[in-house]
């Protein structure tokens, strides 16, 4: 038996019920949009994410800087430096260790578990401030 059929069969009327090249082809495409699209998101999430941590550590410098008495015209100095400190290595140990440090040589020692929750109180306001931006 030979089959006959154009590329343009009604869906699913190719021979063995397969799809056609048309099809297929437009199947192909709407997952290549899909995977597009996926990677896009993933790209500006991240960028994102990262605007928001470089907010939330220049918050958290101004605040420390507040803190330990700094006068107003080195805040945004200290600021950026605590924003630095975040790209010695991944996560947010180096943040807090550098803030401990800056606060025992100011004669002000803090604990690691509060620097860590002025960090989660200014990742909110990070986050409020970047999404209205």
């Amino acid at each position: 038996r030979i089959f006959w059929y154009s590329r343009t069969c009604p869906p699913g009327d190719a021979p063995g019920g397969g799809a056609t090249h048309e099809e297929t082809t437009a199947i192909m495409t709407t997952f290549d949009d899909r995977k597009d699209e996926a990677e896009k998101k993933y790209v500006h999430d991240q960028q994102l994410e990262f605007r928001v941590i470089a907010r939330r550590n220049k918050l958290l410098g101004m605040w420390a800087a507040g803190v330990m008495g700094r006068p107003e015209s080195e805040r945004a100095g200290y600021a950026q430096e605590v924003v630095a400190a975040d790209f010695d290595e991944p996560g947010d140990a180096d943040v807090v260790r550098k803030l401990m440090a800056d606060f025992e040589a100011a004669g002000m020692p803090q604990g690691e578990d509060g620097i860590r929750a002025e960090m989660e109180r200014l990742l909110d306001q990070a986050r409020s401030e970047i999404m209205a931006e």
